[in-house]
Order: structure tokens, then sequence, then C-alpha cells
């Protein structure tokens, strides 16, 4: 359960009873879905996926965590007589590879959202409890693009807070309510640059997030490496994701997205988020859609 010393941070634990799962995709309503699907008025389209180029599993070391290798290992078979079949190796949490991560990807004083026991939830056999199982049924929701880099990327090392969002906000003509996904770019590239920090997403602006209900988000960086504050938990996995159990998209590719933004000069659209129904993992790549 969230420390009793943060009064401050946002916590939805409790919020949807003990046996809750979706977190706050709970947020996304029949109402809120029927609301996106009146977005689609031109049927124009971006994904928000960066493409992913696999490695031959022949030649290429296994290495999950390094940006040099793709996070997709590959090996191909003949199944019979002219067909040819694959066998994947995928890195599900990788910066060159958009993805969503379950809530029980990150866990809170040894427990993983609503209050399961993290060595109960995630076993060596797979994820039990607030797995990608949660989006099983696929996700439908207005998205909204708060683009913070229409003048180029923003500063090494900047936080982002609630007056970026609503100056954002003001300037497109657009306001975030409950059960949107919330989409941000900052104009940064999903991996990490050596020697520069990269700018992220501050408290402020997930407690931000919290009180407009924000149902999922993404973006093309999140929490900022090294940390805005080496001492206080991540802002979007240690407390959005892992206090106010909100899915993350992470890793996403926003440039097409915002071209097509500025092109219609609308920032709200359908967002659709089709994960394979794949269940017991902490997370799974992904392409989202938005369509105007």
């Amino acid at each position: 359960m969230a420390d009793p010393t943060e009064p401050d941070l946002p916590d939805n634990w409790g919020q949807w009873g003990a046996d809750d799962e979706l977190g706050t995709l709970n947020l996304i309503t029949d109402d809120v879905r029927a609301k996106a699907a009146a977005e689609v008025r031109t049927g124009r389209w971006a994904s928000l996926a960066q493409p992913v180029v696999p490695n031959p599993m022949i030649s290429s070391p296994f290495a999950p965590t390094t940006v040099d290798v793709s996070p997709v290992q590959q090996m191909m078979s003949q199944t019979g007589v002219g067909v040819a079949a694959d066998l994947m190796l995928v890195t599900n949490h990788h910066a060159k590879s958009t993805h969503i991560d379950a809530l029980a990807h990150w866990s809170t004083d040894g427990e993983v959202y609503p209050g399961r026991p993290r060595d109960q939830a995630v076993t060596p056999a797979g994820v039990t409890y607030a797995s990608t199982a949660a989006f099983a049924a696929g996700i439908v929701t207005r998205g909204i693009l708060l683009d913070l880099a229409v003048e180029g990327a923003l500063p090494p090392a900047y936080a982002v807070t609630s007056h970026d969002f609503e100056q954002a906000e003001k300037r497109r003509g657009v306001e975030v309510s409950s059960g949107d996904a919330l989409v941000v770019r900052l104009g940064w590239t999903s991996t990490n640059v050596p020697g520069t920090p990269s700018p992220g997403i501050s408290i402020d602006a997930v407690s931000w997030m919290h009180r407009r209900g924000v149902a999922v988000f993404a973006g093309d960086r999140g929490d900022a490496h090294p940390a805005l504050d080496p001492d206080g938990p991540s802002p979007l996995h240690g407390v959005a994701l892992g206090r106010m159990a909100m899915p993350l998209i992470d890793a996403a590719e926003l440039d097409d997205l915002a071209a097509l933004c500025a092109q219609l000069k609308r920032y709200s659209f359908l967002l659709t988020v089709a994960p394979p129904r794949i269940h017991s993992l902490t997370g799974v790549p992904v392409n989202p859609i938005a369509t105007f």
C-alpha cells in the first residue's frame, strides 16, 4: 500500500475493489468509447509504434536490455514444401519497441496493485495477477496529443509540469477529461543518449493526470534519465503505474501523429490499442492507432 508518509502522491489502491485488475481502464466507460468513436470524421490515421526490424537469432547474441540489439530475435524455419514460418524471441520492455506495461510490471513495497504480494503475483511460471490479461479486450478511447515539442525537442533534464500540459491544451483547443488516453510528445527518442540527461514527466504532472482521470499514458519519453528526483519514486512507473494503476505505453513514436495533427489542426482522435491476447505477461508490444 502507499507510504502514509507521502500523502501527496496520487493513489488508486482500493478505488475499484480488492480484486480489480483494470486500474484506470475502469474510467473508460461506454459513454467514453462512444465519445471517442465520434472523433472519426475523415478516416485519416497514424500509428504510434516504432518499426522493429528483427535480428537473425543465429547471428545475434541475446541481450534483452541492450539497445544495440533488436527487441525481436527471429529464427526462420520451413514447415513444409514452400511454407516458411518464424520463431520469435521478444523482449517486451525494450526501448526500441513500443509496448504497454501491465500493472504487475511495477511493485510498491513488495506488493502489486491492488495489494497482492509480489511473489504471489509474479512467479517464475508467469504473472498470476494484474497481467496483460487486463488488455485482452483491447483499449478503445479518445486520445489527446499534447505536443510539447512543436518548436523543437525539450531541453535536457526538463521537468514537464501540469502548467506545460495546460498551456498545450489552450494552444490546441483541447481538454483532457476522464477516460482519455494522454499522448505526450517531448521530441526525444526513446533510447538514452550517453552523457545527456533526458527530460521527463514530473510528479506534479502525474498528479494532474490523476485529477483529470487519465486512463492511459503514451509518450516518446516518460521518466527522465537520470531521475529528476533520485530520492523519490519515478513519476510515471513508480507513481502513475505503481500507485495509480495506469497502464503505460512506453517508447511510442509520435512524429507521424504530430505531423497529421498539425495538418488536420485536430489534436483529439479515436485511439485503438489492440495488443495480442497473451496472458500472464508484465508487458507486450503494441501498435496503437490514432484515427481522425
